[in-house]
């Protein structure tokens, strides 16, 4: 990593007793810490969340579903702009099209979108002129009416060095969803940490339900775009609320493994590797995030910069780890500084100096 001023230190080892100290000066008495166990059955309880239901189709003629529709996640072959949704029913204007612009997702060689459904039974797709039928899948999700799921969640909360997270069981995440065809679809592997960067989900602010939604993501990165798993590390709701996003490994210690490498996730298509990916629940483009989600962001990040190394403000290079490729980027960055898309949102872009300063000076 090379700043603007010569060499970064970053990188280091980030232990379980480090990075997530148990009732440290930064954790609160009687809280379950991830460094002192979660799992399995001592210090958890069993807890159901609705199942994940999902109806799957191909091409572009009217689709429907047995159940009240969550969102649909939408992936097609060819040009990425000009393709519309519209539902037959439902909260999400029906008849009326609406443009899929890909909110926070790329893919290679195409489109794709996680549209909220309004609670519709159908819905049809248009794609970009001379797009063919033939490439365009499309998955109704259902993430709050199925029947109950049970999953063994902590009983106390669990927190990061003071930062209190929701753990995957903690949100209903069904861990059956990163494997295919009997085999872990993405295996985890790790590399050193090198730079955070914001995102936002694109999905409807004032959200009722943000677990719910995370579900729905899940679904849409693992199977849709079959990333095998959720595509971001971490996760903040407009409460303040963090979520531990994608899977690495069973040391309970969220994002990192044992020895304090990053779990490669699929955040920034081509700069994943080393690269820490946050995603703000909503959409950000002219709504600013809550107070409360700005002052969880800012903390996560602290709490990482501090255990890594990393200088909030620097200004580095990035390079990937498996092939060499380089990008020139802030030490805390936003989607739109390595990709062509409008994630995190204007409004979000806009607070990320504001972000860089205060996760330099403010206290933890």
């Amino acid at each position: 990593m090379i700043g603007a001023a010569g060499a970064v230190a970053v990188g280091g080892a980030l232990t379980p007793v480090v990075f997530a100290a148990t009732n440290g000066e930064d954790s609160a008495p009687g809280t379950t810490d991830s460094a002192s166990g979660t799992s399995g059955t001592a210090g958890t309880e069993p807890q159901k969340f609705p199942a994940t239901r999902t109806e799957a189709a191909t091409g572009t003629a009217e689709a429907g579903a047995a159940f009240a529709i969550s969102y649909v996640g939408v992936r097609w072959s060819g040009a990425a702009d000009g393709a519309g949704i519209r539902f037959a029913d439902g909260a999400s204007a029906p008849g009326k099209w609406q443009d899929l612009n890909g909110g926070c997702a790329t893919v290679e060689g195409g489109g794709t979108a996680l549209v909220a459904a309004g609670d519709a039974t159908a819905y049809e797709l248009r794609l970009p002129d001379g797009v063919s039928v033939s490439g365009a899948r499309s998955l109704a999700i259902d993430t709050t009416g199925g029947a109950g799921k049970t999953f063994r969640v902590p009983t106390e909360p669990t927190r990061v060095r003071g930062v209190e997270y929701l753990s995957r069981p903690a949100w209903g995440a069904d861990e059956s969803k990163r494997y295919k065809d009997g085999k872990v679809n993405s295996p985890e592997v790790y590399y050193p940490f090198q730079t955070v960067t914001v995102h936002h989900t694109d999905t409807p602010n004032a959200d009722p339900d943000p677990a719910s939604t995370v579900r729905g993501i899940y679904e849409y990165h693992a199977v849709t775009l079959d990333w095998g798993d959720i595509g971001y590390h971490f996760l903040i709701d407009e409460a303040g609320n963090v979520y531990e996003g994608r899977y690495s490994g069973d040391d309970l210690v969220p994002a990192f493994d044992k020895d304090g490498k990053l779990v490669t996730a699929f955040h920034t298509g081509g700069f994943n590797s080393g690269n820490l990916g946050i995603a703000l629940l909503g959409n950000l483009v002219a709504q600013p995030p809550t107070d409360a989600a700005k002052a969880s962001l800012i903390r996560l990040i602290k709490v990482i910069a501090r255990f890594k190394g990393l200088d909030p403000q620097a200004k580095l290079t990035y390079v990937n780890p498996v092939n060499g490729v380089t990008k020139d980027v802030d030490a805390i960055s936003g989607h739109r500084d390595w990709l062509a898309t409008d994630c995190p949102g204007q409004t979000m872009y806009d607070l990320l100096a504001e972000v860089r300063t205060a996760v330099a000076g403010q206290p933890a």
